[in-house]
Formats: structure tokens, sequence, C-alpha cells
């Protein structure tokens, strides 16, 4: 349904701005009253990532007044193959900083405000209040339900985009007028059971895809033109280049959102319960392993090492001498018949999480004496040798 403005309009705009935005202002729908309201409107931007990167340049672009970006990362190398706002010269910088540095470049007339601080319980309410519209594009669920909850408790509308490997969605969500996130997914998932874009990975150019759409949709609630995303989930697949929209509609049993949660990490779990309980005094840093694979080579100690990640991970970096047997064979319970029964197991994935998981499958199986590497083979890259690529 269509929406009122969600912006009034600036008082005025100057012959440079003019000038700028002459492509938006002859559009009819757009014009000089909408092109105020996008200077008028303060934006927050959370996550100067993959979908943040394409939003922020392309809310810059487009005239947005006032965009805050809340992010306390650094830019790593990894990052360049989707994250277009950084460059090759800002690996190390603070995203934040790196962004505001590009949005300066496409458009000096925008202010940025920088929130180069982890978004958490305590500061939310604070950041958020503000703005007139927030744009998520985090990876992680435990910050989409604070993000979510906090919008609701602020009456504040917001942008929601996510991507996995060739796949996107984006919604509108606004309490007062619809649905919001936890009609969606009231629930967070269980542990281990969708991956990261780290673990998983993304199609770069799928950022740009969501990206767009969700600046789309921020442009429309704030001019008051066109019929938002609210109500509605845009499901796009780019191997099939096909777009699906879902309807959504308020969960008529979900519970009223009063106030946040205590632990938003806690609430969504990294790792389930079994794998938390499995781990005590089943893990072993790779300082560790590195000591044993010498003590083995001596003859003083037998065990395999089980690499639970996937084989196209697996091509990229290992741990010496590791056996691949990805996580869902274990699952099945095909693994179980290729590992030995006279000597230790040792397994590990990319961080640790993936094989605290499977750790709680093999001790519930027997394998007592079972562990994990803490860290995986992220840390064994990083601490025992930097010469293997990490991902």
């Amino acid at each position: 349904m269509p929406l009122p403005p969600l912006v009034e309009p600036a008082d005025e705009l100057t012959i440079d701005e003019v000038r700028r935005y002459s492509r938006h202002l002859i559009i009819p729908d757009v014009g000089m009253v909408g092109q105020k309201r996008l200077k008028n409107a303060k934006v927050l931007v959370v996550g100067a990532g993959g979908l943040g990167s394409p939003a922020l340049l392309y809310l810059a672009a487009a005239g947005v007044g006032t965009l805050g970006v809340v992010d306390f990362d650094t830019v790593d190398e990894s990052n360049l193959q989707r994250q277009v706002i950084h460059g090759q010269s800002d690996i190390g910088k603070p995203k934040a900083v790196s962004a505001k540095e590009s949005v300066a470049e496409v458009n000096p007339y925008v202010e940025v405000v920088l929130h180069e601080e982890r978004l958490d319980e305590d500061n939310v309410l604070r950041i958020f209040e503000p703005y007139d519209l927030i744009l998520d594009g985090t990876d992680n669920f435990a910050t989409r339900y604070l993000v979510n909850d906090a919008a609701v408790l602020l009456g504040k509308p917001y942008v929601w985009g996510s991507i996995y490997r060739f796949e996107g969605q984006v919604s509108v969500f606004w309490a007062e007028h619809g649905p919001q996130y936890r009609d969606l997914y009231p629930e967070p998932p269980p542990p281990g059971m969708v991956p990261s874009c780290a673990e998983g990975g993304v199609l770069g150019v799928l950022c740009a895809s969501i990206g767009s759409i969700m600046v789309t949709e921020a442009i429309k609630l704030i001019t008051g033109i066109g019929e938002p995303l609210l109500g509605r989930l845009m499901v796009y697949d780019a191997l099939e280049m096909s777009y699906r929209t879902l309807k959504l509609r308020k969960d008529p049993a979900g519970e009223p959102i009063t106030g946040l949660l205590g632990d938003y990490e806690a609430f969504c779990g990294a790792v389930s319960e079994e794998a938390s309980e499995a781990v005590k005094g089943s893990t072993i840093s790779v300082t560790q392993l590195e000591q044993w694979i010498k003590e083995r080579e001596n003859g003083e100690r037998d065990f395999v090492i089980v690499d639970v990640r996937e084989p196209n991970e697996y091509e990229i970096n290992k741990i010496p001498t590791a056996v691949l047997i990805p996580k869902g064979e274990f699952l099945n319970g095909s693994a179980l018949e290729k590992l030995p029964q006279d000597k230790q197991v040792v397994l590990h994935c990319k961080t640790g999480v993936r094989s605290a998981e499977t750790l709680a499958i093999l001790k519930g199986a027997g394998f007592a004496d079972a562990v994990h590497v803490g860290g995986g083979v992220a840390a064994w890259v990083n601490q025992i040798d930097p010469s293997q690529p990490a991902y």
C-alpha cells in the first residue's frame, strides 16, 4: 500500500545541487519536492560490507543529506571481491572511515556520521534515534534481531537485505504499518544450520543486485512514491535470473516487543548446547596440534586429523595430513564408518564452529577422546603457516 513520505522536504536546493540531481528532477514522481526530501533525509546503514557498500554509494549519489555508517571492522583483502566501496589502498583501514572517504568522492554534499562501534543492546537505541530510516545489511542473526527490536521500539522503518551464494532477499519492515522481521523469522535457525558468507561464500555481484534494491526501497519510503516492499518478501535467484515476491503478514500470535533482550548472541546461539558441552576439555589450540604432529612423527602419539569443511574450501588451504570428510557426512552418519576405531580423532573446520557441532555428534557415537581445533584452519594459517592463503 502507498505510504506518506517519510521525510519533510528541505527548504531549497542550491544551483549546484539542481545541476547534480537533474536526472531525478525531471522525473515527475520525484521532482524538486522529492529531491528536497532526499536532501533532508537521515539514513543509517548498518554494516559497510557487501550490502552496505553499494547501498552507501547509491544513497550518496541519490542525494540523501545525512548518512550514518555503523561498522567496527577493518578492510581485509577478501572483502574486495564484493565490497566495492573499499579499494586496495584501504586494506587495514577502518571500514567506516574508508566508506566516508568514498562517499565524499561520490557526493561532497552528503554529511557522513561514523559510528565505529559494535552495535549492541547498550548503544543501539542511542545510535538509531536521530535517523529517519535504517538499512540493515548485516550478515548475522543476532544483529538482525537487535536491529528489528530497536526499530520496533523506536517506531522506525527499516529496509532489510540478505545474501548467500547466488540468492538474495529484501523486504521492508515497519511494525506500525505492517510486518516486522520476527513475523518472517519468529525464531533464529538452529546453530550451524545456516552458514555465514565467510563459510558458504557469496557471488560478489549479488551484493550490487540486492543493495540497489534496498536503496530503491529507501528512496520510495523517503519520497512517498510507489509501492514499498512492506508486507512482501522479494527473493532473487541469480542463477535462474528470477525474482519472486511472497506476501508477508503480521503474526497474530507474535509476542509484542516491549524491550531489548539482554543477550542477542545467546538468543541466536552460534553453537548448540550439545556442541558447547562437547568442546569442554576437548579443544586444542593450533600450537598444541603442531606439537602433536611432531610427537606423531616421532612415534609418541597416534591420531587422525579430519577436516569437516567442504571440498572447495579444502582446495584453498589445509592442515597437513588432514583427511577431508565434510560435516554433512557426519550428520547423515556415513562418516562414522570412515573413521579409525583405534586412533584419536582430531576435528577441524575453518574457525571451529562446524567442528564443534561435529564433535558433539562424535561424542554421542562413542568417540570419547575426540577433540577439535579451536580457531580451525584460519588460526593455523595465521599462527603456524602464513605461507598459505586465508579466505
